[in-house]
């Protein structure tokens, strides 16, 4: 590493104990030095600035004071768990790169959202695994991808301690205590570590968790383990605990032999790794004393410096970590009370939700819907991929900042807590009137006027509100007269219950037979209609009672009427993300419903188009969508901020109407 001329200047956020550590060893650094200290306590500040001498121009200060000063290049954060993520926003938001002590929040959607508002500020953050840095760790890592053990095989790590009373903050759930978060995240790091070693990689996510613990009196994990699979068939075993003692170590098991570290986590003086071979002589490789927080504060330097990435702890790393010790903490059922399904989850800033505040790629496009008066974006978020609040408010909180307007939800999602979260996000951010909402029901086999009517209410108490914006049908029952829905759906919207509604999976046929019967009866029809649609041509569909509306028949009919579409897997299941070869039939539902030569051509004809455009073919099949001449809004049910950032994408791309033919293969040109 190259040294610069001019020093690197720290601030401490929290002067703690783990402070201390960082604080003794940054003079140890390359060109690191503390200039700053900030706390909640401006007696703990100066005690810890006594202690650890502050460079010219000094500055004790609280949090906010120490944040805008233009002497800080970076802050290292280690306050309690549950303060981490707001100093660190702030942080961010104040143009500081960030070292943040682990867990880099207590849960995976907070740390989502968090990685999102540091690419968005173009700072570092970096979570402060230490011993990731130390050279005990990095030789490990060499020796399993070197294949020194052979094929790896089991990890075995534990990192766990006796604190002798209930008391302090490791006792205490308002602040994420006990030892899955505090300690037990390094034998989870170290075991993904090494996969990703043994496989090539920086990390590797286990496929499976199965944790077992204890929860105690205060309600939280006072002992817990857990066994862990890994894609390859790489298995490991963690435990960790705040009132039962287990050395601290770790092993890692290969067909060919064994690594054993006495002191993986704490690595202190004299740490070394015992290697057993078969056949050779047990080695005991010995280790330089090093200083691994001087180390991991260079790295960030580094990166802050020349725009660099930190492969060993890249933000995609920390976010898997996050999930994997979210899936340990429900294995034992814990779940803090500020996470909650009914809680009030703040965002990640504190300030008020903004719509459409933040400019990142393409900005957000609208359209009408008869019967709304509300804007209607062209991108529909799925209300179906949220696994708890705190996953949910951090993907709601971006879609809704980027302009998005307009959510899906439906009777039978996760079994009713899709509409439960969500319409907690909505009253704790107080934007009922400003968001449009699709609710489903009549899905099969309850596909009958009473049930409509039965799921709208059950709908309407879950989310919290009063009414829908739009009600769809999720499935029709051709056995029952069109009529009498017709009926149930104009009896709702004239009760104000809904505002417009349509069906999902409906088709053309019964649409027309529907508006029919409403304009002799002098009833509301159809204005919408939810079938799948995008750029590859469906051979079937996916599930038993969809329908879909990628024939050319089906093309006109929309023209004809401009009822507007919903249509849902407008990317076809992943098959423009690059997944889909023609010789890859690992998926069958993938290869059931697109694998056809034309479907390929417009595969190929996408990648060409994305290539010459900088986007991915994804975005060019989204375009597609968009670019029809009926109105569309695609669903789509990102899984993560990022992928909801880059199915924006295709909001920016505009297609020609020759480009639109030949890419649906009715033009050899463009």
């Amino acid at each position: 590493m190259t040294t610069s001329s001019a020093p690197f200047r720290w601030a401490v956020l929290g002067p703690g104990s783990i402070a201390r550590r960082f604080a003794s060893q940054l003079s140890s650094s390359q060109d690191g030095v503390l200039v700053a200290v900030g706390s909640s306590s401006p007696e703990r500040a100066s005690a810890f600035a006594d202690e650890f001498p502050l460079e010219e121009p000094a500055l004790i200060g609280d949090y906010e004071q120490v944040l805008a000063s233009d002497q800080v290049d970076a802050v290292y954060i280690s306050t309690v768990h549950t303060g981490h993520a707001r100093l660190a926003a702030m942080a961010l938001e104040a143009g500081k790169h960030v070292l943040c002590e682990k867990p880099m929040t207590p849960n995976s959607g907070t740390t989502m959202a968090l990685i999102d508002l540091a690419a968005r500020t173009g700072k570092v953050l970096l979570e402060a695994y230490m011993y990731r840095f130390h050279p005990q760790t990095v030789r490990v890592l060499e020796l399993v991808a070197d294949g020194t053990i052979g094929e790896i095989t089991h990890v075995d790590a534990s990192f766990a301690f006796d604190t002798g009373t209930r008391s302090g903050r490791l006792f205490d759930p308002a602040i994420a205590g006990g030892g899955i978060l505090d300690v037990g995240c390094y034998p989870m790091s170290f075991a993904r570590f090494v996969v990703g070693a043994a496989q090539g990689r920086a990390f590797v996510d286990p496929a499976t968790v199965a944790g077992s613990g204890t929860l105690g009196e205060t309600g939280v994990d006072e002992w817990a383990a857990a066994e862990l699979t890994f894609p390859g068939g790489i298995t490991a075993s963690l435990r960790t605990g705040v009132r039962l003692a287990d050395p601290q170590s770790a092993t890692i098991t290969g067909s060919r032999g064994v690594i054993r570290l006495s002191d993986p986590w704490g690595l202190g003086e004299g740490t070394g790794i015992e290697l057993d071979v078969v056949g050779e002589q047990s080695q005991q490789i010995e280790i330089p004393a090093a200083h691994a927080y001087a180390r991991e504060a260079d790295a960030l330097a580094l990166a802050a410096r020349d725009g660099s990435q930190i492969t060993e702890l890249t933000g995609e790393n920390s976010l898997g970590q996050a999930r994997a010790l979210d899936q340990w903490r429900e294995q034992i059922g814990l779940r803090y009370p500020f996470e909650a399904d009914d809680a009030n989850i703040p965002t990640l800033t504190g300030r008020p939700l903004a719509p459409g505040s933040v400019q990142v790629g393409p900005a957000m496009t609208y359209g009408a819907i008869p019967g709304l008066d509300k804007q209607v974006s062209r991108l529909v978020m799925g209300c179906d991929n949220q696994l708890n609040l705190a996953q949910a408010s951090a993907m709601f909180d971006a879609f809704t900042e980027i302009g998005g307007t307009t959510f899906d939800t439906a009777h039978i999602y996760a079994g009713g807590l899709s509409e439960k979260l969500f319409g907690r996000w909505v009253r704790n951010r107080g934007v009922r009137e400003d968001v449009v909402v699709i609710t489903k029901g009549a899905h099969t086999p309850h596909c009958d006027p009473e049930s409509i009517t039965r799921q709208l209410e059950i709908s309407l108490e879950r989310q919290g509100t009063d009414y829908a914006d739009m009600y769809m049908m999720h499935r029709d029952n051709p056995e029952v007269p069109v009529g009498e829905f017709v009926d149930v759906m104009d009896e709702h919207l004239r009760a104000g219950r809904i505002r417009a509604y349509g069906g999902s999976n409906w088709t053309p046929q019964r649409v027309d037979e529907a508006n029919a019967y409403a304009k002799a009866n002098g009833r509301t029809g159809f204005t919408i209609l939810s079938n799948h649609f995008g750029l590859a041509e469906a051979l079937d569909v996916p599930w038993a009672g969809c329908v879909h509306a990628t024939d050319p028949a089906s093309k006109e009919w929309l023209e004809e009427r401009g009822i507007a579409l919903l249509p849902w897997s407008s990317q076809a299941r992943g098959f423009f993300t690059g997944r889909a070869h023609p010789e890859d039939l690992s998926d069958p539902e993938l290869v059931r419903c697109y694998y056809s030569a034309g479907n390929f051509e417009r595969l190929a004809r996408a990648q060409e188009l994305g290539r010459e455009r900088g986007v991915p073919a994804t975005a060019i099949a989204l375009a597609f969508v968009l670019h029809q001449k009926f109105p569309t809004f695609a669903l789509f049910g990102p899984r993560s901020i990022a992928e909801m950032r880059s199915s924006t994408l295709g909001l920016g791309v505009e297609l020609s109407e020759q480009e639109m033919e030949w890419l649906d293969l009715t033009s050899p040109v463009r």
